[in-house]
């Protein structure tokens, strides 16, 4: 209990560092988001207009310790304003809609890739010299040194232009709406193959290669020398023993990865024009929307402390040293 305490301390600390940073940040960009409208506009706008505008969004002249102390009470009642870039759509909806397609983009390629992964470590590390360990290895990793963007282009090419085997664009086909049919739900999964799959050959190499290091070093430990010895079988000390201490490192990684599922795959979502919270961001950083800004950092920052804190507890249960520490 105590360890927990002392984390969630941390994580509190980390909270309250993050949120100053998030409000300070997108100030110190070049430029306001008046000064882009009134660009917008060409002059068309009085200044009365215009003044209306920046109180309809949020925007204020008051000095930055005031904003600073307005901010953090709409973040604590969960009040983000309104997107300039979206107006006149609440920020909150935005990121409510844009999250949706980004958790089920970005969970499908961590969980596959990393359950992929990691078996495969398993068993090229258990079998030393075997083909999984010889041939996947450098298949894999010559794969994902391709930059993404360039495998994300000739997949859509290949597989959606020239062959037209997948669809383009978009995360589910167009004149559908959301809803339990299954309709939709095989037009979602057509869309999500081809960005989720160029996720998942660039990644799962990474995931493979670190989880066959692991192994690797544990085998060589005395438990599974007197794992052996007792006649366990095979199956018992590869899993039992070797690959649930050995998974410590990825559990981890995994951890890390899935608090930055909800950041949103840019490149992805650029490429395949899917609607998820990195090309929402990019649109907020293109038109200066403070608000969606930081409406969506602070979702990645939420996002990446309670992941580390699963992972703590995680780690809690698969090594004892953590709780007698």
């Amino acid at each position: 209990m105590r360890f927990i305490l002392r984390r969630l301390g941390f994580y509190a600390l980390a909270f309250w560092a993050s949120i100053t940073l998030n409000f300070f940040l997108p100030r110190l960009m070049p430029g306001d988001p008046a000064s882009a409208m009134f660009a917008r506009f060409q002059g068309r706008l009085d200044p009365a207009t215009i003044d209306a505008m920046r109180a309809a969004y949020g925007l204020s002249d008051a000095p930055l310790w005031r904003q600073y102390l307005t901010y953090l009470q709409s973040v604590l009642t969960g009040d983000f304003g309104l997107s300039i870039s979206y107006f006149p759509s609440p920020v909150i909806d935005v990121i409510r809609t844009s999250m949706w397609w980004t958790v089920v983009l970005g969970s499908v390629a961590l969980l596959l890739s990393f359950t992929i992964g990691t078996v495969l470590g398993i068993f090229g590390a258990w079998r030393r010299s075997g083909w999984v360990d010889s041939v996947l290895p450098p298949m894999l990793l010559f794969t994902g040194s391709f930059p993404y963007f360039w495998l994300a282009t000739l997949a859509l090419f290949l597989l959606g232009f020239k062959y037209d085997l997948l669809p383009l664009r978009h995360a589910y086909q167009a004149g559908l709406s959301p809803e339990l049919s299954w309709e939709f739900f095989r037009s979602v999964l057509t869309h999500l193959i081809m960005p989720a799959g160029t996720i998942i050959l660039v990644s799962i190499g990474g995931w493979m290669l670190g989880m066959r290091n692991a192994m690797i070093s544990v085998l060589s430990e005395d438990y599974i020398t007197m794992a052996d010895a007792k006649g366990l079988s095979d199956r018992r000390v590869m899993f039992s023993y070797a690959a649930r201490n050995a998974m410590l490192p990825s559990v981890t990684a995994f951890g890390m990865a899935l608090g930055f599922v909800i950041s949103g795959a840019l490149v992805t979502e650029t490429v395949f024009s899917y609607p998820g919270l990195g090309w929402s961001l990019l649109t907020a950083v293109r038109q200066l929307d403070y608000p969606l800004m930081q409406g969506i950092f602070l979702m990645i920052t939420l996002a990446v402390l309670v992941a580390n804190f699963i992972v703590d507890l995680i780690y809690l249960r698969l090594d004892p040293r953590v709780r007698t520490g």
